[in-house]
């Protein structure tokens, strides 16, 4: 879940369970839930922001698979070895306060975005955000 503001500052989060990885907002699908339920659930629950406030959540109809990192494959069932993730962004007309749950988060950032790609741990979320930065400077009317 890439939170960006029009001027392409983004939102990132350390993780309290690995100082240093800073990434966007992420999470776990619950029984029945959509995809895009699914993001906006945890958006809210990892910073506070209310994605219905600001037009809801996209679905940027793309995914990555990749190996869980083996610090946290403890969270998925006996076996499994690699997670398939659904990228979804949020635009907000400016940063926005963050209120972090502590258990799960250490600190946040609203960066420019290729300060953002390059602190964020994850491959995935780096390569979503060069997206956003290539996405944006092709539509018109954008700065």
């Amino acid at each position: 879940m890439l939170v960006y503001t029009r001027d392409l500052r983004v939102l990132l989060i350390e993780r309290a369970d690995a100082p240093g990885y800073w990434q966007s907002v992420t999470g776990s699908q619950e029984p029945g839930e959509t995809l895009a339920a699914t993001a906006a659930r945890e958006l809210h629950e990892e910073t506070g922001i209310d994605a219905g406030a600001y037009g809801g959540v996209i679905d940027w109809r793309h995914s990555n698979v990749y190996e869980i990192y083996a610090r946290w494959r403890h969270r998925y069932a006996p076996g499994v070895t690699h997670n398939t993730e659904h990228v979804f962004g949020l635009e907000l007309p400016e940063p926005v306060p963050v209120r972090l749950d502590p258990r799960e988060h250490r600190a946040h950032l609203w960066l420019p975005w290729h300060d953002a790609a390059t602190r964020c741990f994850s491959w995935s979320n780096r390569d979503a955000i060069e997206w956003l930065a290539r996405r944006a400077t092709s539509e018109p009317g954008r700065n």
